[in-house]
């Protein structure tokens, strides 16, 4: 996948091409050096994103999925990426598509 946040602090795109998982509409990606990436931070300043797998594209949101135990998602996007890519230790971030594309996307 190829997903695009905006810098917080030069209001410019910022693409990385990362691995990810799918369940029903919405995309999860794993941030392996958690709140540290780039991206993450760029998230945090700004939610709207971009992202691409082959020739279909999306925009939406992104949320970070809690830590606290009563974040359901986590233990099976966890397992969904360790099925997938052999691993899956990090912070999970939820895609979920939307009208909220960033505007200099």
């Amino acid at each position: 996948m190829i997903l695009t946040t905006i810098g917080r602090r030069t209001g410019l795109r910022r693409d990385i091409e990362i691995w990810f998982t799918r369940r029903g509409t919405r995309y999860y990606v794993v941030a392996e050096t958690g709140e540290d990436a780039q991206w993450v931070r760029n998230l945090r300043a700004d939610p709207r994103v971009l992202w691409r797998v082959g020739t279909q594209r999306h925009s939406g949101r992104a949320r970070i999925l809690d830590t606290k135990p009563d974040d359901a998602m986590r233990p099976a996007v966890r397992a969904r990426s360790v099925a997938k890519y052999g691993w899956g230790d990090g912070l999970i971030v939820e895609l979920r598509p939307g009208r909220a594309a960033p505007a200099v996307c």
